[in-house]
């Protein structure tokens, strides 16, 4: 920030009114233009190198999904979404292969998995499909996700993709000095506790200028910067 020197008091009295006056508008600014979403990404765990800067924040909070999905919860169908921001600080564009990106865990001592994020009609078909979640399975292998075949889709499915295609990432391309956010879907069967030492893995970033490949970004989700 500049700094401005004074050469009287009289000039610094006059100017306290005013330069308060905009602080506290600038600060209302905040609060109505993005002011909350940086106060989440406080809370979010990330990771930067080579003038790339990836956040990620699971959704484990049931009232997170109630502006995405007013009727059918994704949450309540045992899948996790993942917000997350990709902000490129550098003088290039960059691309993140976003269907490589996976979400790593342990489900026990000798067990480590990789869940590939869901597609919007992924996402539908989970949540829509009939029965639910064995209990018995709990610790179970999560499987991979698959798309069910279907005859027609109905207009609760159809609604239901387009909210998780809507909500979710909008390019793999971030222009230089620009951002782009959205969610990413996990199939967690309900076992949400295994977030808690999970990792982000992005593996395939590319500089589009020179076709260079950034160094693979792994976000340690279980230390948010607010911590």
């Amino acid at each position: 920030m500049r700094k401005v020197y004074y050469n009287s008091m009289q000039k610094l009295s006059g100017a306290v009114p005013f330069l308060a006056a905009c602080l506290m508008a600038g600060a209302y600014a905040d609060a109505q233009q993005g002011g909350g979403q940086r106060a989440s990404l406080k809370t979010a765990s990330l990771e930067t190198h080579e003038g790339l800067t990836i956040s990620a924040q699971p959704w484990t909070d049931a009232a997170l999904y109630k502006e995405k999905f007013p009727k059918k919860s994704p949450f309540a169908a045992g899948i996790v979404a993942m917000q997350v921001v990709f902000r490129n600080d550098s003088n290039e564009s960059m691309k993140v292969s976003l269907d490589r990106i996976r979400l790593s865990f342990q489900i026990d001592q000798d067990n480590r998995q990789e869940v590939q994020a869901l597609t919007p009609a992924q996402v539908a078909d989970q949540v829509l499909k009939p029965g639910g979640k064995d209990p018995a399975k709990s610790r179970a292998r999560i499987p991979l996700p698959v798309s069910i075949p279907h005859n027609g889709n109905d207009k609760h499915w159809t609604e239901l993709e387009q909210q998780a295609e809507t909500a979710g990432v909008p390019a793999n391309v971030i222009a230089p000095h620009s951002s782009v956010q959205g969610l990413l879907y996990f199939d967690l069967q309900g076992q949400f506790d295994l977030l808690n030492g999970a990792h982000l893995y992005v593996p395939d970033v590319l500089v589009m200028e020179n076709n260079r490949s950034l160094t693979y970004f792994e976000i340690d989700l279980s230390r948010p910067t607010g911590k």
